[in-house]
């Protein structure tokens, strides 16, 4: 049987016991105050942040567009020098050729490509790509890629002599011996002539 001393035992337990339970609440809410105070805060910061990324992002995107912007320039210039320099003298190897044509795309079957300069003549063909500044990958797009797509979009050209070239301001010495290697024929400039190259 459960006395008044009892009873009031535990209600004295059972007030102490929700006294501290409250106190425990009180430290969490605060707790979990200062912790959104913390994550507003966070979130502020991670907006900042995110701002920041945008006008570096914006940054980035313009010095990109100006650096491709001065590499297709110079690709310009390497390419209207070396035009203009076969045109007033179209000869390739001591091949004197009749028609010079400048930037030819021709599309069939899927296929497509861009030839910067081509020398024709009643039976040789030159296929001429500028560089600014040459790259053996240069090289291995000229011989295969290029090349092949050329053999596919003019068939006309089966029975030409065909001669493969690199014109570029600045060819280094791996690019040569690559070059020269597959039979390229490097065009260079010097001073305001084109030094021709080949084995």
């Amino acid at each position: 049987m459960i006395t008044k001393e009892d009873l009031a035992k535990a209600i004295l337990d059972l007030k102490e016991s929700q006294k501290k339970t409250d106190e425990q609440l009180k430290k969490t809410d605060e707790q979990l105050k200062k912790t959104d105070e913390q994550l507003k805060k966070t979130d502020e910061q991670i907006q900042k942040l995110e701002k920041a990324q945008e006008r570096s992002d914006k940054k980035l995107d313009k010095i990109a567009k100006l650096v491709g912007a001065i590499s297709n320039n110079q690709g310009d210039v390497a390419e209207e020098f070396f035009y203009n320099s076969l045109k007033q003298n179209p000869q390739l190897k001591g091949i004197k050729f009749d028609f010079i044509d400048k930037n030819v795309t021709r599309v069939k079957n899927n296929i497509e490509d861009e030839y910067d300069i081509l020398l024709v003549n009643g039976k040789d063909i030159a296929i001429i790509e500028t560089k600014y500044k040459a790259h053996e990958k240069d090289i291995d797009k000229l011989v295969t890629k290029k090349y092949e797509n050329f053999k596919k979009l003019y068939p006309e050209y089966k029975d030409y002599n065909h001669h493969l070239a690199l014109a570029s301001f600045y060819i280094n010495p791996d690019v040569k011996d690559k070059a020269l290697s597959q039979g390229v024929i490097l065009l260079q400039r010097k001073g305001n002539l084109i030094e021709t190259i080949t084995n």
